[in-house]
C-alpha cells in the first residue's frame, strides 16, 4: 500500500500530521477525502492551515495546491462546514 509520501503537496510536516490522525495509506486518504482527513488532522493539529486542504485535494487529484480553482476551494469549504454541522 503506498504512503502518502508518493503522492504531491504532502511534505513531512504534513505527512506526520496524516500519520497523527490515523491516515497511513493513499488508500486510507482516499477513502476518506480531501475534507474528512483535513478534519481528522485539524481536530488534533488546530494550527493546521487550510493550505493542507487545498494540499489534500491537490494530491488526491494531481494538481499543485496552488492550481486548485478558487470554485473548488469554495466547495470544499462548503463541504468542510457541512461535516462539522453533522459531527455537531
Amino acid at each position: 500500500m503506498p504512503r502518502p509520501d508518493a503522492l504531491p503537496n504532502l511534505g513531512p510536516v504534513s505527512r506526520q500530521m496524516l500519520a497523527d490522525a490515523g491516515i497511513d495509506s493513499v488508500q486510507a486518504l482516499r477513502r476518506l477525502g480531501a475534507v474528512a482527513a483535513y478534519a481528522r488532522v485539524k481536530a488534533l493539529h488546530p494550527r493546521a492551515s487550510l493550505n493542507l486542504l487545498w494540499a489534500l485535494e491537490g494530491a488526491l487529484t494531481g494538481l499543485r495546491w496552488q492550481d486548485v480553482a478558487r470554485e473548488h476551494r469554495t466547495s470544499l469549504l462548503l463541504a468542510l462546514e457541512s461535516l462539522q454541522e453533522q459531527r455537531r
